[in-house]
């Protein structure tokens, strides 16, 4: 993992190197349901977010607290989820239930080992092969508040996640640079 910070951006890349951050899985759905479907690969669209996923375009697709807009600009194009906090709840508050996996709580990004609650909004996240490769680029807009549709999964989960530190809510953003991005990487 790289990161640089310079006054006005930071950049974290996520290469698949067996020792630094990675993508451990991928998700998408083209319904507004909860839970999206994990899959080998997601495209990711500049301006417009997941190919094929229902929060993908340059408007508000987020139907939750309002109707989805034709004018407002959509700062919530992908979301990215540290899988230690699906592990964390899945051992603690649902201890001998069946686990949280990806994808199950509407992420389209499941990472491992990279802090995404630490990372401020325009921070920039780089998808590339172990050589750095000429990846995909996310900026992270906000950190994703727990809302109401976790109940929906599991009855408890949205205050499972409001128990937790703040950053393994996940994180919310927009794509600067479209490619490929699949588990592994």
């Amino acid at each position: 993992m790289s990161t640089t910070t310079t006054t006005t951006t930071t950049t974290t890349t996520l290469t698949g190197a067996p020792t630094g951050p990675r993508v451990l899985s991928v998700s998408k759905s083209p319904t507004h349901s909860i839970s999206k479907t994990p899959v080998p690969s997601i495209t990711l669209l500049p301006n417009h977010g997941v190919s094929g996923d229902c929060h993908a375009g340059k408007t508000t697709q987020h139907t939750t607290s309002t109707t989805p807009s034709s004018t407002a600009s959509n700062l919530r194009q992908i979301h990215l989820l540290p899988i230690e906090s699906l592990r964390h709840i899945s051992s603690t508050s649902f201890k001998g239930k069946q686990p949280l996996t990806p994808g199950g709580v509407g992420e389209n990004v499941t990472t491992e080992g990279i802090e995404l609650g630490n990372l401020p909004p325009g921070t920039e996240i780089h998808f590339g092969d172990q050589d750095g490769g000429n990846g995909a680029v996310v900026m992270i807009t906000e950190v994703r508040e727990p809302g109401p549709g976790l109940d929906k999964v599991r009855p408890g989960l949205r205050d499972a996640f409001r128990g937790v530190r703040r950053g393994w809510w996940g994180v919310l953003g927009v794509v600067v640079k479209g490619g490929e991005v699949r588990g592994g990487m």
